[in-house]
C-alpha cells in the first residue's frame, strides 16, 4: 500500500487551504472529503472575508475549490474516515470505500449540525425539515417559515430567507438573539420576521411534509402553522473516527500554536478544533498553519 507524505481529511475552508500550502511544498499528498466548500458553501452573504467586500458562500466556496484543484490536488469525494491511528511511525485510515497510509494527518473535518432530537423530525427530513438556508431556502417561496435558533447561523439564515419566505418565525430558547449586532438590528427591524423568544420546539408535524411546529414558551404550550423548519442550533465537531487524540469536553480536537495534537504526526485545523473562534477567515489561517507544521514536521523524521 502506498504510504503518503500527508493526507487531509475534509475539504471546507481549512482543509483546501492546507491543500495549497501542502501542494507548493510539493508534499505527496491527498484529500478525503464528503464534500466540498464545508460550512461556507452553506453560508449566505460573506462580508468579513479579507480581499471580498461582498461574496456569497457558495462563490467562496467554488472560490477555493478552484484555487485547490490548479495544484492538480488529489481529491476524493464522497468519502468518510471512519478510523484513523498511528502504527509505528505510520498513520493508517480507513474510509467508507478504502484504506490509505500517510506520514502525517490534518484533520480538518470541520462540524455538522446539531439536531433538535424532537418528534418528527427524522421524518420530515427533506420534507420541510433542512439544516441549510443556501441550499434549500428557494424551496419554501412564499411561505411561512421556522428557524430554529438565535446565534449567528440562526441570523444568517433569517436574512436569507426574509426575501424568499412569506413570513418567518425566530424560535429561540434564550431571552434574546445571540448573534453580532449588525446581523440582530436587520432582523429586528424586517417587517416580515416575528421573534419568539424563551421558545422551544417540542414536535415536528405534518402529513407528508411539515405543517406546524409544536412550541413551548414558559408554561404554555402551542401550535405554529409553518411549512418550513431550518435547524440552526448550533454545530457539533466531525471527530468520532479520531480515537486517542486528546478532545475538550466539546469533543473538539485539541492543538497547541502549531496545529499540533496529542499523537505526533497527527495536525488538526478549523472547526473539528478547540480554536477560540470559529470563522470562515480564521480556519483558512489554521489550514496553512498546519501545513507549513506538517512540512516541518516531515522534514525533521526519519522515515
Amino acid at each position: 500500500m502506498k504510504i503518503y507524505d500527508l493526507i487531509i481529511i475534509g475539504a471546507g475552508p481549512a482543509g483546501i487551504t492546507a491543500s495549497v500550502y501542502a501542494s507548493r511544498k510539493q508534499l505527496d499528498f491527498l484529500v478525503i472529503s464528503l464534500d466540498v466548500g464545508g460550512q461556507a458553501a452553506w453560508s449566505g452573504d460573506i462580508q468579513n472575508y479579507t480581499g471580498y467586500q461582498f461574496i456569497s458562500g457558495p462563490e467562496l466556496a467554488q472560490k477555493f475549490q478552484e484555487h485547490m484543484l490548479k495544484y492538480g490536488t488529489l481529491l476524493l469525494e464522497n468519502e468518510e474516515v471512519s478510523e484513523l491511528k498511528k502504527i509505528g511511525q505510520i498513520i493508517w485510515l480507513k474510509t467508507s470505500k478504502a484504506e490509505y497510509q500517510a506520514r502525517s494527518v490534518i484533520i480538518a473535518s470541520g462540524k455538522k449540525s446539531k439536531e433538535l432530537a424532537v418528534s418528527g423530525e427524522k421524518e420530515f427530513k427533506n420534507r420541510g425539515r433542512t439544516y441549510c438556508a443556501t441550499c434549500d431556502g428557494p424551496l419554501f417561496a412564499g411561505k411561512d417559515v421556522a428557524v430554529i435558533g438565535g446565534g449567528n447561523s440562526a441570523l444568517d439564515a433569517v436574512l436569507q430567507l426574509i426575501k424568499i419566505a412569506k413570513h418567518v418565525y425566530i424560535i429561540n430558547n434564550t431571552s434574546g438573539l445571540s448573534g453580532d449586532a449588525i446581523m440582530r438590528r436587520k432582523v429586528e427591524q424586517t417587517a416580515n420576521v416575528t421573534i419568539l423568544n424563551n421558545s422551544s420546539v417540542t414536535a415536528v408535524l405534518g402529513d407528508k411534509f411539515v405543517k406546524s411546529l409544536k412550541i413551548k414558551s414558559t408554561n404554555q404550550e402551542k401550535e405554529l402553522a409553518v411549512q418550513g423548519v431550518f435547524v440552526e442550533i448550533g454545530l457539533i465537531p466531525n471527530s468520532a473516527f479520531a480515537q486517542g487524540v486528546e478532545k475538550n469536553s466539546k469533543n473538539e480536537i485539541k492543538v497547541d500554536s502549531r496545529n499540533q495534537t496529542s499523537i505526533a504526526g497527527i495536525f488538526a485545523a478549523g472547526d473539528v478544533t478547540d480554536v477560540l473562534e470559529k470563522q470562515i477567515i480564521i480556519a483558512a489561517g489554521e489550514g496553512s498553519k498546519a501545513a507549513l507544521s506538517v512540512f516541518h514536521y516531515l522534514s525533521k523524521s526519519n522515515f
